[in-house]
Formats: structure tokens, C-alpha cells, sequence
């Protein structure tokens, strides 16, 4: 008996431990969020080996992943979108995965972020790696790693606390980060700018920009002064012939099997727009992949609607902008007749 009250008590102070925890956190303004992990990552990977007639896969980084909103794609053109734009990596190694490993023919819209589109074809650095791991983990995927994955679903969405992402956010509050955060040792050299989150993220992958990091500018500049903190040291230099034929190649494979591109490309701003232009003029890479390719193509500084876009941390846009953004491409897409299985005019 002394055991079993034992136990009673025991799970009651987890509850209170546990409920205490949470309104803690929700009081600083934190909500529950799914997190983007390559076992989210699988379950679109997976609608690609029995694909439909109305899918389109988007492929690229996280420009593309931000400034697409799926739920508006699916009610303005009548398609499932598969997402397989992944942030910080190339779209090269999903698109050689889809040609080489699946039987999909349809659209496959190609984000491209001259960065890291551009960017090497080299297998180890991390804008071909970040992506080849998570197509990995799809063929690698145990089903231990899949139950858990469904059993964490409920916690995500309910619980502010929980955080299973694979990405490292300075604002994140899993035990672990919360420690390295209360590391002030000034023997380590100073710490980097801090990353903080700013990705809301649903079941299907849809991401939108936070609330917090749109209407926060204090917030949003914590994210700026990241981005020139991570891209202030030397960076090895493009390797625009050997990205070139790498997609040329595998573009031409696809549209073999009867497939259709469509390239875009997302807004920038500020800071990120000024390196943009110097190291990747747009005639020198954006042109010439549109003129050797002759596929569809679209960026954003060629339509006036899209020049004066709200991006809170010069790479994304506003969930606002977001929503804008994709009603007025996908009017764009339709007026050119490009999206051959859209269902809806």
C-alpha cells in the first residue's frame, strides 16, 4: 500500500511539475509548435512513392518553404503540394533523388536561392549535405523512429515546452539549450549572435513567419545580426559550372519522363539583397540558368507588386506577405498556363 500511495504522489508532483513548467513558458509568450525534423521531412518524402496526378513538389530552401503557403496553394489551383525545400540547403540532391528514385512526372517548382543554389555540388559541404540527410533518413527510417515520431505529434501541439527539432534555436528551452545559455565563461571567446527561432510549422510542412519575429523589430534584429554573424567569415566561392550541369542534367531527365519545371525566384532584402546583387549578379547566374535551361521562370524584382514585400529578417516574408505572395504567383503561374494539373481557374 505504502508503494502504490507512494507512486499516486509521485505522478501527482510530475503533473504540477509539468503544468507549473508549461504556464511558465506560455507566460513568456511561448506557444506549441510542430518542429521541422527529418521524420516530418519523410512523411512528404513518402507521398512521392505512390504520387498523384495532383501533386507539385516544391524543391529549393528555406526562402521558398517561408513564401509558399500551402493551404492557399491547394484552394487557388486545386494541387496537393509535396514540400521538399529544406533551410539552408541545395534543391539539387531532392531533385536527383526524384528523378532517379521515383515515378512523379508532374510540376516540380525549383526555389532558387542563389547562395546556395549556386553554392557546390560537393557532397560534404552542408548545402548538399543538409539536404542528402534528410532524403537519408527517409530509406533509413526505422519504425521505432516512426512511432515516436506520431507519439510526439500530440506533445508538439499541445505543449509549449517540447521541442524534438533537429535545428539548434538560441530560444528553444529544451534542458540542453537552456544551459548553454546560462554559459558566460569569456575564457571560450565570445558567443555568437544568438539564432533565435521564428518558424511556425504545420503536419504538412507548411512555415510561416512568427507572429513575434513580424511584429517584434527588437526580436527580428536578433535574427539580422545572426545572419551576418553566421556569413561574416570567409565562404569558399560558387561553383556555378558544376551546379549548373548538375541541375541542366537532371532537368533534362525529368522533363524525359515527361515532368515540367518552373524556376522562381524569392524575395530578399536589405543586407541580404546587397550581397545577393555583389556576389551572384543576377545576369551572370539567375539569367543564364534561365536561358540555358528555357524552362518557366520567375523572379520576383521582374513584378512590381512584389518590390516593397515585408521581410522581417531581410530573407522571408511576412505570414501577410506570404499569403500575398502565393495568391499573386499562382495568378501569374495560370495566366502563363504553366501549372499543366491545376483544377481551377
Amino acid at each position: 500500500m505504502g508503494l502504490k500511495k507512494s507512486f499516486v504522489l509521485a505522478a501527482i508532483l510530475g503533473l504540477i511539475a509539468v503544468a507549473g513548467w508549461e504556464m511558465y513558458w506560455r507566460g513568456q509568450g511561448l506557444e506549441p509548435n510542430i518542429d521541422d525534423t527529418d521524420n516530418l521531412s519523410a512523411l512528404q518524402r513518402a507521398k512521392l512513392q505512390n504520387p498523384k496526378e495532383d501533386n507539385v513538389v516544391f524543391i529549393g530552401s528555406s526562402r521558398i518553404l517561408f513564401d509558399i503557403q500551402l493551404d492557399l496553394w491547394k484552394e487557388q489551383t486545386g494541387t496537393e503540394a509535396v514540400m521538399l525545400a529544406f533551410q539552408g540547403a541545395s534543391p539539387l540532391p531532392v531533385l536527383r533523388d526524384i528523378v532517379d528514385n521515383t515515378e512523379f512526372n508532374g510540376t516540380i517548382i525549383v526555389g532558387v536561392t542563389p547562395p546556395l543554389f549556386f553554392s557546390t555540388t560537393f557532397e560534404k559541404a552542408p548545402p548538399i549535405s543538409r539536404a542528402q540527410e534528410r532524403l537519408d533518413h527517409f530509406y533509413d527510417q526505422t519504425y521505432a523512429q516512426r512511432i515516436n515520431h506520431y507519439l510526439s505529434i500530440p506533445l508538439q501541439k499541445n505543449l509549449a515546452f517540447i521541442t524534438v527539432a533537429d535545428e539548434s534555436w538560441d530560444s528553444d528551452v529544451d534542458l540542453g539549450t537552456l544551459l548553454w545559455n546560462q554559459v558566460q565563461d569569456e575564457r571560450a571567446g565570445p558567443k555568437p549572435a544568438p539564432f533565435n527561432q521564428f518558424e511556425d510549422v504545420s503536419l504538412d510542412r507548411n512555415v510561416q513567419m512568427t507572429a513575434k519575429a513580424t511584429n517584434d523589430t527588437a526580436y527580428a534584429n536578433t535574427i539580422k545580426l545572426a545572419w551576418q554573424d553566421l556569413l561574416s567569415g570567409d565562404m569558399p566561392p560558387p561553383d556555378k559550372k558544376s551546379t549548373t550541369e548538375f541541375f541542366l542534367e537532371y532537368a533534362k531527365k525529368f522533363e524525359e519522363k515527361g515532368g515540367n519545371l518552373i524556376l522562381v525566384r524569392c524575395p530578399s532584402d536589405g543586407w541580404f539583397k546587397e550581397i545577393e546583387a555583389m556576389g551572384f549578379p543576377r545576369a551572370e547566374y539567375w539569367d543564364s540558368l534561365v536561358i540555358r535551361s528555357k524552362l518557366p521562370a520567375y523572379h520576383y524584382d521582374d513584378y512590381e507588386q512584389f518590390r516593397d514585400l515585408n521581410l522581417p529578417e531581410w530573407s522571408h516574408l511576412s505570414k501577410e506577405d506570404a499569403d500575398f505572395f502565393t495568391t499573386e504567383i499562382i495568378k501569374i503561374f495560370k495566366k502563363d498556363g504553366v501549372l499543366t494539373n491545376s483544377k481551377t481557374e
